[in-house]
C-alpha cells in the first residue's frame, strides 16, 4: 500500500484565490487555419472632416521577401524540369519516327510544331490560372473551385506523382550523362544519384530563392548554349563534324515509306515530355515576390517562349542536317557536333546538358512542398506540411519528397530506363483536369472574351486528354499500370486523412462557441527520487499551479533501494518543505506503471479535480550532455500519457556552461 510522509511543522495543500481573466485565448484544433485579413473598402468612419480625400495606406513591406523569387529567379528555380526537356523531347519524336525510316522522320517538325501550339495553350492557360488562383495550387485549385473535391484530389495525386518521379527521372538522367562521359563511374551511379539528390535537397532547405540563386547560372549556361547551337546550326547547309556519331548503329527501320495516325499519335504523345514542368510555375505563386501573380504570370510566359524556341530550333536542325538517330548518342549531342563541331564548344553544350538534367529535379522542390502545404491546408495532409521555416520553406515536404525519391532511386539502382514508362503520366491528367476546369471557370465568370478563352481552354483539354490515354496506353506494359494503381489509392489517402481531421475537429467542437470556463480544483503530482535544487525549483513550480501539491516516489523492495528510501525520506523530514511524500511501492523494477496507477486512482477518488503531473527535468548546457541523462522523465511521462488523462508538465531546469 501506499505510504504517505507528512513533515512537522507544514501543510499538504495550498489554496489560492484566483479570478477569470477578462479574456480568454481561444484552442486551436487540428482542422484550423491561420486568419486571414481583407480589406474590401474603406473604414466605415471614412476621412476626418477638412482632410480632403484620404489618401489609400500604403502595403506593407513582406519581411520575407528577399526570401522570395523574382521572374528571373522562378525561371531558375521553377523551369528546370521544362528546359532540361530539350535534351529528351526531340529525341523521343525522333525515336518513335524512326519506326518509319527516313520517309518518318520527315515529320518531326510537324510533331514539333503540334507540340507548341499545345504549349503555347497551355501557357496561356496557366497565366490565367496564375491570375485567378493566386494562392497557388494550379490544376488542383482549379478543379476544386469548379469540378468537385474527388476531381481536385485526382489532380493533387496525378501531380504528386509526377513531381516524385520527375526528381528521380532528372536525377538518374543527369548522372546517366555523367556516366556516358566517364563511364569508369557506371559502377557507382546509384551512389552519384544519391549525392545529387543530397546536394539538391540540401540547398532547397535554404529557401527557393537561395536554390534559384545556386542554379541560375547553370539554367542561363544551358538556354545559352542551346540557342547557339540553334543560330549557328541555321547558318550550316551541312553538318561541320558528325564525330560523335561515326561507329554507332543507325537504329533507323528499312524500306519503310507510310507513316500512320497511330504511330504520329505515339510520337506526339512522346514528345509532350516536353511539356513536363509547364505547370510548376502556377504551383508555386506564393513563392514570388509581390505583385507574386504578375511575376508568376511574366516568368509563365518567359518559360514558354524559351522552350518553344528551343524545341522548334532544335526540330528544323533536325531536318536541316537529316540527322539519324544512333544508339549510345543522344540527338542533342549529334545536333551540336553538327553545329558547332566536335571541340570545345561541344563538351560546354555536352557539360551543361548534363548538369541541368541533374538539377532538373529542383522544378518539385520548388511546386511540390507549396501543393503539400495547400492539401495540408485544407486537412488532406498531416498540417505538418503546412508549416514554414524561417526562409519561407515547407522544410518537412521537402525533406518528404527528398526521401520518397530516394527509395525510388534505390528501385530503379540508378538506371533512368527503369523510372521514364512511368514520367510523364500524371501530368497529362492534370493538364486534363485544369483545362476542363477553366472552360467551367469561364463560362461561370462570363468575363469579356470568354468564349475564345474557353474555346482555347476545351481545345487544349483535348489535345492533353487524348495525350494522357496515348501516353498511358502505350506505356501500360512497361510499369504504367503502377501509376494507374497508384492514383486512386492516393486519393483514397487523402480522404482518410481528412476524415480523421474531420472526427478530430468534431471531437474538439471546432467551429462552435464553447463554454464559458469555469475553475476546477487543481492537485499536482511531482515525481522525486531525491533532493536536490532541481526537486526544490519543481516544488516551487507545483505550489504555484496548484490548489494541494503532493511528492511522489517510487521505491522498491531491493535492500540497497530501501536504504535509499529511508535517506529520502529522513532528508524529507529535515527539509520540510510543506509537501506530502507520497511512497508508491513497486515489485518490479519499473517508474513509469506506478506513478500512472496512482495518478488514475486520484482522478477515480476525485472527478472533478484537475491532476497535473510535474516532471523535472534537466536541460543539459551542452547537446552531448544529454546522452548523460537517465531519461525517467520521458519515461515517466510516457506512462501517463499513454493510461491517464492527466495533463502532463515538464519542467526544464538549465543548467548554465
Amino acid at each position: 500500500m501506499s505510504m504517505v510522509w507528512k513533515p512537522t511543522g507544514g501543510t499538504a495543500s495550498r489554496t489560492t484565490d484566483r479570478t477569470a481573466s477578462p479574456t480568454a485565448s481561444r484552442a486551436t484544433g487540428p482542422a484550423a487555419s491561420p486568419p486571414t485579413h481583407s480589406s474590401s473598402g474603406p473604414s466605415p468612419a471614412g476621412p476626418a472632416p477638412g482632410s480632403g480625400s484620404a489618401a489609400a495606406p500604403a502595403a506593407a513591406p513582406d519581411p520575407d521577401a528577399r526570401h522570395r523569387l523574382t521572374s528571373v529567379q522562378g525561371l531558375a528555380a521553377l523551369s528546370l524540369d521544362a528546359m532540361a526537356s530539350v535534351a529528351y523531347g526531340p529525341e523521343s519524336i525522333v525515336l518513335i519516327l524512326a519506326a518509319a525510316g527516313a520517309y518518318g522522320l520527315g515529320f518531326t517538325l510537324p510533331v514539333t510544331l503540334c507540340i507548341a501550339a499545345l504549349l503555347a495553350v497551355l501557357v496561356a492557360s496557366y497565366r490565367q490560372v496564375i491570375a485567378a488562383f493566386p494562392n497557388g495550387g494550379g490544376s488542383y485549385a482549379v478543379a476544386r473551385a469548379h469540378l468537385g473535391r474527388r476531381t481536385a484530389l485526382a489532380a493533387a495525386a496525378s501531380l504528386l506523382l509526377d513531381y516524385v518521379l520527375n526528381v528521380a527521372v532528372s536525377v538518374t538522367a543527369g548522372v546517366a550523362a555523367l556516366t556516358s562521359a566517364f563511364p569508369a563511374l557506371y559502377g557507382e551511379r546509384l551512389w552519384l544519384c544519391l549525392g545529387v539528390l543530397v546536394l539538391v535537397t540540401g540547398v532547397n532547405l535554404r529557401g527557393i530563392a537561395d536554390s534559384a540563386k545556386a542554379f541560375l547560372l547553370p539554367t542561363a549556361v544551358f538556354v545559352g548554349s542551346i540557342l547557339t547551337v540553334v543560330t549557328v546550326g541555321l547558318f550550316r547547309d551541312a553538318p561541320v563534324s558528325t564525330a560523335s556519331a561515326d561507329g554507332h548503329a543507325s537504329v533507323l527501320a528499312d524500306n519503310a515509306t507510310s507513316v500512320g495516325a497511330l504511330l504520329l499519335l505515339k510520337a506526339f504523345a512522346a514528345g509532350c515530355s516536353a511539356l513536363t514542368g509547364v505547370e510548376a510555375v502556377a504551383n508555386a505563386v506564393p513563392s514570388f515576390r509581390a505583385p507574386a501573380a504578375k511575376r508568376a504570370q511574366r516568368t509563365e510566359v518567359a518559360l514558354g517562349a524559351l522552350l518553344g524556341v528551343m524545341l522548334i530550333g532544335l526540330s528544323v536542325l533536325i531536318g536541316r542536317f537529316h540527322l539519324q538517330p544512333v544508339e549510345g548518342v543522344t540527338v542533342l549531342a549529334q545536333l551540336a557536333d553538327a553545329s558547332l563541331g566536335h571541340n570545345w564548344a561541344f563538351y560546354v553544350v555536352q557539360f551543361a546538358t548534363m548538369v541541368l538534367l541533374a538539377l532538373a529535379a529542383n522544378t518539385s522542390f520548388g511546386g511540390l512542398p507549396v501543393l503539400m502545404g495547400l492539401l495540408a491546408r485544407d486537412n488532406y495532409l498531416p498540417h505538418v506540411f503546412g508549416l514554414k521555416a524561417d526562409r519561407q520553406v515547407h522544410r518537412h515536404g521537402v525533406l518528404a519528397l527528398a526521401a520518397v525519391a530516394a527509395l525510388l532511386l534505390g528501385f530503379s539502382g540508378g538506371d533512368v530506363n527503369t523510372l521514364v514508362p512511368l514520367f510523364a503520366i500524371g501530368v497529362f491528367a492534370g493538364f486534363t483536369i485544369c483545362q476542363v476546369g477553366m472552360v467551367r471557370h469561364w463560362r461561370q465568370e462570363r468575363s469579356p472574351g470568354w468564349r475564345g478563352k474557353a474555346a482555347l481552354n476545351g481545345f487544349g483539354a483535348l489535345l492533353t486528354g487524348v495525350s494522357a490515354v496515348v501516353v498511358t496506353a502505350t506505356k501500360f506494359t512497361e510499369g504504367a499500370w503502377l501509376i494507374v494503381v497508384a492514383l486512386p489509392l492516393l486519393v483514397l489517402a487523402f480522404e482518410a486523412v481528412h476524415r480523421a481531421y474531420g472526427r478530430i475537429a468534431d471531437r474538439l467542437h471546432l467551429g462552435r462557441i464553447p463554454e464559458p470556463p469555469h475553475r476546477d480544483r487543481s492537485l499536482v503530482v511531482v515525481p522525486v527520487s531525491h533532493l536536490s535544487k532541481l526537486t526544490c525549483e519543481a516544488l516551487n513550480a507545483a505550489v504555484s499551479l496548484g490548489d494541494e501539491v503532493v511528492a511522489v516516489t517510487v521505491t522498491y523492495a531491493a535492500p540497497e533501494d530501501r536504504r535509499a528510501a529511508e535517506s529520502l525520506r529522513r532528508d524529507w523530514e529535515l527539509w520540510s518543505p510543506g509537501v506530502d511524500l507520497l511512497e508508491l511501492p513497486s515489485a518490479t523494477r519499473t517508474v513509469g506503471r506506478p506513478i500512472a496507477a496512482y495518478v488514475r486512482e486520484l482522478a477515480d477518488r476525485h472527478p472533478r479535480t484537475r491532476v497535473t503531473v510535474l516532471i523535472p527535468e534537466v536541460e543539459p548546457a551542452h547537446l552531448w550532455q544529454r546522452l548523460l541523462q537517465n531519461q525517467r522523465g520521458a519515461v515517466v511521462a510516457h506512462a501517463v500519457r499513454r493510461t491517464t488523462d492527466a495533463t502532463i508538465c515538464r519542467l526544464r531546469f538549465r543548467l548554465s556552461a
